[in-house]
C-alpha cells in the first residue's frame, strides 16, 4: 500500500478540519416545506446568512436578534371556520354548563357558530376577548390549560386528518425551528389571550411561556375579595384565578406599546398576516439599527386552505411599497398542513335545525320569557360615620368590579338619596341603582354581602320585579 506523504496527509486534514467549521458556521436554510424557486424562502435564506456571517457587514449579534411572530393566520390556522381562541371558547360557552355562561355570553358564542363557513361577525375580536374573559371568570390557569388541551384534541372543522392542535403552517413551523437554529430569540406577540397560547403552542413552539404575550385578562387571589392587589398579601391556600375582567386587545400598536414593554428591545424580524400586525412590522423596520425585515402571510390559496386571490395582489403591492416583503400561501407553500390533509367543507356543529313540527308559540317562548329583575339600591355613605368613603366615581368602580366578575353584566343608574336623621339633621347620600336580570337570588344576595362589605353599609334594599323579556331583533 502507498503511504500518504506527511504534508499531504496534513493538508487534507486542514482541509476536512475547514469544511467541517463552514459547516457548523453555514446557517441552516428554508427549504423542506417551500416550493422551488420560492421568492419569499430565497428572501429569508439570505437575510439568514447575511446576518449570522461575521464578515458580513450585515452581522447581528446573537443578543440582538431578537424575531416576533403573530399567531393566529401568520404560524397557524384561523379558518376552521375561525381561529383557535373563538372556537374554544365558543365550545366552551355552549357545552360546559358554566354558572359563568350568561345569555350575553352565550349569544356571542351561538353568533360566532351561526358564522361558521361565513363572513366573521363585526367587530368580533373585541366582543369575543369581553365574553371570554367573563366565561373563564373564577377559573385557574390549570383549569384553563386543561380545557385548551382537550380542544386541542378536536378535529379542525374544514379538514378531514386535521386536529385543532395539529393546524399549523409546515412551512412557518420550518421558519420558526431555523431561528432558533440561528440564535435567535423568538417571541409570539398575538391578540389572543396569552395564557391560552402558552397551551396551544406547548408541544410545537420551543420557547418558553414568557416569550408569549397576548391580550391580558384581568386575575385575583381567590381570598382577596376586593381588596386592591398593592393591600393585599397572597396567602399559601390562595389560587390566582381569571377575575372576569378585560383591559383590551392587543392588536396594532398595542402590539408595540407590549414589545417595548415586555422584550424592551426593537426586533429585526417580524411576521404577521392583518392589520392588527401592521404596526408591530413596521415598527420593527423603521430606525432599526441592524438590517431588519417583515413579513405578511398572505391567505390566497382557496384549493387547500379558505383563502382568496380576490385583493390579494393589491394586499401584497400595498405592502411591498411599506417595504414589507409577502409570503403567499399558494405561491410559496409546497405544502400547508402536511401529507394526508384535505380541505373539504365546514359544517355548523353545534347548533341544531328547528323541527318543522315546532308551534310558532315554542319558538316565541324561545325569545320571550317570564323572569324577576332584581333592583339594588346601595348606599355608598360609610354606616360609622355617615360620609362617602370613595369619590364618585371610585364607587361607581368599585361596584362594577364587584358586578363584573359576579354576572358578566350589569345596568347602573345614580341617584341621590336623602333623609333627615334622628337628631333632625337631613343627610344625603350618593347612591346606586343597579339592575340584574337572568340571576338567581341566592347570586344576588351573594353580591350583596360583598357590596355591603365594600361600603361599609348597614343594609342593601333589593326588590324583585317580575318581568317578561325579550332579545328582540329588527327583522
Amino acid at each position: 500500500m502507498k503511504k500518504i506523504p506527511t504534508m499531504l496527509l496534513v493538508l487534507l486534514l486542514l482541509c476536512l478540519a475547514s469544511v467541517s467549521v463552514l459547516a457548523e458556521s453555514q446557517p441552516a436554510l428554508l427549504s423542506e416545506y417551500w416550493t422551488e424557486g420560492s421568492a419569499a424562502a430565497e428572501s429569508l435564506n439570505a437575510y439568514l446568512l447575511a446576518v449570522t456571517d461575521e464578515a458580513s457587514p450585515d452581522y447581528i449579534p446573537v443578543p440582538d436578534r431578537i424575531a416576533v411572530f403573530d399567531l393566529d393566520g401568520t404560524l397557524m390556522c384561523e379558518t376552521y371556520p375561525f381561529c383557535f381562541e373563538y372556537m374554544v371558547f365558543a365550545d366552551y360557552a355552549l357545552n360546559s354548563g358554566s354558572d359563568t355562561i350568561t345569555d350575553a355570553v352565550r349569544a356571542v358564542a351561538q353568533e360566532i357558530m351561526d358564522a361558521a363557513g361565513a363572513e366573521k361577525p363585526s367587530n368580533m375580536s373585541t366582543r369575543q376577548a369581553a365574553a371570554g374573559a367573563i366565561a373563564y371568570r373564577g377559573m385557574t390557569m390549570k383549569e384553563l390549560a386543561e380545557m385548551v388541551r382537550a380542544f386541542k384534541e378536536s378535529e379542525a372543522m374544514g379538514f378531514s386528518g386535521l386536529k385543532r392542535g395539529d393546524a399549523y403552517y409546515k412551512p412557518m413551523l420550518e421558519l420558526f425551528d431555523k431561528l432558533l437554529e440561528n440564535d435567535f430569540t423568538v417571541y409570539v406577540v398575538t391578540a389572543t389571550e396569552r395564557n391560552i397560547v402558552r397551551e396551544v403552542i406547548r408541544g410545537t413552539l420551543n420557547i418558553p411561556p414568557s416569550h408569549v404575550i397576548g391580550t391580558e385578562y384581568g386575575y385575583t387571589a381567590t381570598g382577596q375579595g376586593e381588596t386592591a392587589d398593592p393591600n393585599y398579601t397572597f396567602q399559601p391556600d390562595d389560587q390566582i384565578v381569571f377575575d372576569g375582567s378585560y383591559a383590551g386587545e392587543n392588536a396594532k400598536t398595542c402590539k408595540v406599546d407590549a414589545i417595548v414593554r415586555e422584550i424592551g428591545q426593537q426586533p429585526v424580524l417580524a411576521f404577521g398576516n392583518s392589520s392588527g400586525d401592521l404596526a408591530m412590522e413596521i415598527y420593527t423596520i423603521s430606525n432599526n439599527p441592524y438590517r431588519s425585515a417583515a413579513y405578511m402571510v398572505v391567505a390566497d390559496d382557496a384549493v387547500r386552505e379558505y383563502g382568496s386571490a380576490d385583493g390579494a395582489p393589491d394586499k401584497k403591492a400595498s405592502y411591498e411599497s411599506m417595504g414589507i416583503g409577502v409570503i403567499s400561501m399558494r405561491d410559496d407553500f409546497a405544502t400547508i398542513y402536511g401529507d394526508g390533509v384535505e380541505k373539504t367543507e365546514i359544517v355548523q356543529a353545534v347548533k341544531e335545525p328547528a323541527k318543522e313540527e315546532a308551534s310558532a308559540s315554542a319558538k316565541e317562548e324561545a325569545d320571550v320569557h317570564d323572569g324577576v329583575q332584581y333592583v339594588l339600591y346601595v348606599g355608598t355613605n360609610d354606616k360609622d360615620t355617615n360620609k362617602p368613603v370613595f369619590t364618585q366615581a371610585e364607587a361607581m368602580e368599585k361596584a362594577r368590579a364587584v358586578l363584573i366578575r359576579r354576572f358578566g353584566g350589569y345596568t347602573i343608574q345614580e341617584a341621590h338619596g336623602g333623609w333627615v336623621g334622628d337628631d333632625g339633621t337631613e343627610c344625603q347620600e350618593y347612591t346606586l341603582v343597579i339592575y340584574l336580570s337572568d340571576t338567581t337570588e341566592d347570586q344576588v344576595h351573594a353580591a350583596a354581602d360583598e357590596l355591603i362589605r365594600v361600603f361599609n353599609q348597614s343594609s342593601i334594599l333589593i326588590q324583585a320585579n317580575p318581568t317578561k323579556t325579550e332579545f328582540y331583533s329588527a327583522k
